[in-house]
This record gives structure tokens, sequence and C-alpha cells, in this order.
């Protein structure tokens, strides 16, 4: 007999309510720890991670994550069965709360390698996958996708392609809501170029109120969320994310109703310091994590002072933990000298 999402306790009514995208180079470990102490409880990804990766790399380095970065799913790039199993198989023995199947990354090397944005075009071998995944495992098992992909009409190929991949049974689906063109735009360009088109996106739920569809794409501030919040079960922001991170400040508040915990940047980066303390001590370079936190004082007095100081202090391979908080004294200083040549 198939499995339900059997996971219930993962598959809340709001466990999908918030999300960040996974990020190539981004979503790291560092980063998505980073993230963590900002918001308790949005949903995290790691980066995009083929299967032949996991199975034949070095599994602890892609794998690891820190037990405060729950809720986190792992992203899958694949397409062949046995693999895309056996990967499922790892992601629930070593924690994960859930496994996202990627079908919207447009670049090159991903269609060489037949996953992505051109699984578009195959969603019964998605459903394969799916199934087979979801057979062995209790974590939930999700889709994220494009709402088409080069000549494809999406107001057709999307909803051929969700049934599908529903039928098999699954529940999640979060949808960039643009075109992928697998010809003639960089990956960049595939963020930006083709139109957003949320009102298609938004009639997928209509047309399957029983399915959590998750709003990717464009979206950048609060605002727009709680807009789209209304007609849908959850948002993934991305780039927004990443180059505002305090935006998240405030998530676990409006958006999940929890009381508010009053921390500040300063918290987040005394803690911060900490952490890079233990992971220099294993070897990790201040600036692995530093690079992560340049977006914190975004549109801040100060901003530009902490993004000089990090890059420069933190560049080496000698640099110490405490130059994070040395930067915080200089968007201090920077602040307080803006503020005094204001009332001059």
């Amino acid at each position: 007999m198939k499995k339900m999402s059997t996971a219930t306790k993962y598959l809340q009514k709001d466990s999908h309510r918030f999300c960040v995208a996974p990020m190539m180079d981004w979503t790291d470990r560092h980063e998505r720890y980073f993230l963590r102490l900002i918001s308790e409880r949005v949903r995290l990804y790691t980066e995009m991670i083929t299967p032949q990766a996991i199975l034949f790399g070095d599994k602890k380095r892609l794998l690891d994550f820190n037990e405060q970065e729950h809720p986190i799913a792992l992203q899958l790039g694949g397409s062949e069965v046995f693999q895309m199993t056996e990967c499922a198989r790892i992601a629930e023995d070593w924690g994960y709360d859930e496994v996202n199947i990627n079908v919207g990354c447009p670049s090159d090397r991903v269609q060489s390698g037949y996953f992505g944005a051109c699984l578009m075009k195959e969603p019964a071998l998605v459903a394969k996958c799916f199934e087979a995944m979801n057979r062995v495992v209790k974590l939930p098992i999700t889709v994220k996708c494009r709402i088409g992909v080069d000549d494809q009409v999406p107001e057709k190929a999307l909803p051929n392609f969700i049934e599908k991949i529903a039928n098999a049974g699954c529940e999640v689906f979060i949808i960039h809501a643009r075109k992928a063109f697998l010809k003639g735009l960089s990956p960049a360009q595939n963020r930006e170029i083709p139109p957003l088109n949320y009102d298609l996106v938004e009639e997928m739920k209509v047309r399957w109120p029983k399915l959590k569809i998750i709003l990717n794409g464009g979206l950048e501030t609060l605002e727009e969320v709680t807009k789209r919040l209304s007609k849908l079960d959850g948002v993934m922001l991305g780039r927004a994310a990443y180059k505002t991170p305090w935006v998240l400040s405030i998530v676990d508040n409006l958006i999940y109703g929890e009381q508010e915990k009053n921390k500040t940047r300063k918290d987040v980066i005394d803690m911060m310091v900490n952490y890079a303390a233990t992971q220099k001590s294993l070897g990790v370079p201040v600036k692995s994590i530093t690079r992560h936190m340049l977006g914190l004082f975004h549109a801040e007095p100060g901003a530009k002072a902490w993004r000089k100081y990090l890059a420069e202090e933190a560049s080496g391979l000698d640099a110490e933990p405490e130059i994070i908080r040395h930067a915080y004294f200089a968007v201090c200083e920077a602040a307080s000298l803006k503020t005094q040549g204001e009332a001059a």
C-alpha cells in the first residue's frame, strides 16, 4: 500500500507558510544557521545537490547541518529513479525534514544532466521518481517547478504537470511563477526576463484546493507576501531573504502569530561570533561565514561601513571571529557620525 505523505508532523497546516529558496552558492550551512538565528519558523532549503554527488562524494561535507536549522529540506537535482530513491533514504537517515525535487533550474549543466527545468517536459518521469522515493521514506517529498519551459503554454503545461505528479501522491508544489527558456537565456536572465504570472499559480490552488501551493519568484517585501498568502498556502523568498536578511526578523510574529522576541542585530552578531569561533576550530575560514552576513544592515545607517569592514578584514585565512563584532562597532561609529552630521 502506498505511503501517504506520512509525516503529518512534517506537514502541519503552516509547514510551508514562509520558505527561503534553495540558492546555489548561497544557502550553505553557514547561511542557513545565520538565517535561523533571525527567524525560528521559516523553512530552510539546501543548495541543489545531485544524487551522484551524494552517492559518490563526501556525504558529511554535503549533508551535515546544525540541529538548530530545523525545519530543513534537502533539494535534489536528478531524474534517475534508483539514485533519487537512495538519496531520499539517506536524507531521512541524516535527519532532514523534507526532500524537494528540483524541476526548475535552467542552467546548461543541469540540462546536460537531464534534471531541473527540462523535466517540465517529462512529468511522467518526475512522477516515477516521486512514487519510488515516497514509497521508501516517511518524510515528505515535494516538487519545485516552473510554470513551463520554452514553447510550452503555461496554462496547459502547468496543470498537466501538477495533475500527473499529484496523482502519484505529491501534496506540495513550490511554483516559480515564470517560464524558463532553456536556450538563449542565462540562469540569471531566467530569474528576471520571463514575466511573472502569479494569477496562474493562484488558479492552481483553486483547481486543487487540497494541495499545498507555494509561490516563488519576484517576491521582495512582506507586504507582497501577506497579499499572496491570502490565496495560497505559502511563499518562498530567494534573493530578498539573502540580500536583506533582517526582513525575516518579523516573520515569526507577522506570519506565524508568535510573540515578538525583540531580538536585535547585535544579539545575532554575538551568536555568530560564537558560531564562527566553533567553525574556525574545525578549519572553516571566517570569510566563509561573513560573506553571508553582508546584508544584515541593509538600508540602515552604517551599512556601508559594515560591508566594507567585513569584506576587508575577513578576507584572510587568519581572520578571527571577533572581526564580526568589530564590524558592528564600525557600524555604530558610522551611524553616530551620520547622526551628528545631520544635527549640525
